[in-house]
């Protein structure tokens, strides 16, 4: 089974989809196997991460901004704005795909596991997730 999320995202940051995912196998019917995601951008990824305190989500985001700044004077990939190549290079550092067990008709997360879209551009908008089941 295939299909497609459309994430909606307010801007830069870490944005759970867990139970989208969730909603997905549940109605697949599936009581076993794998679900892979993959994020259809370049200035995008996804990511399993702690989803009970939002101190790890925003010291995940302040550390990955602080290694990857804007406006360095090395970037000539420039005309899309401050953001964008750092945005790739984040991309590039993190995962665009990810594989998730599921057995139950569950996924086999741990307690304190999500499934983030991590956005790295500053814009608001859309990004499509590939579920591929």
């Amino acid at each position: 089974m295939m299909g497609y999320l459309d994430i909606e995202v307010e801007g830069q940051g870490l944005h759970e989809f867990t139970p989208r995912v969730r909603e997905v196998v549940r109605r697949s019917g599936q009581r076993e196997g794998l679900c892979t995601l993959f994020v259809r951008h370049t200035s995008a990824s996804l990511l399993i991460q702690e989803n009970c305190d939002d101190s790890a989500r925003l010291d995940l985001e302040n550390w990955l901004n602080r290694l990857v700044p804007e406006n360095d004077p090395l970037y000539t990939h420039t005309l899309e704005g401050a953001d964008d190549m750092p945005a790739h290079i984040k991309s590039a550092l993190t995962a665009t795909h990810l594989g998730i067990p599921f057995a139950d008709g569950q996924l086999l997360l741990g307690t304190w596991q999500g499934i983030y879209l991590w956005e790295h551009r500053h814009a608001r908008g859309s990004r499509q997730v590939v579920v591929h089941l």
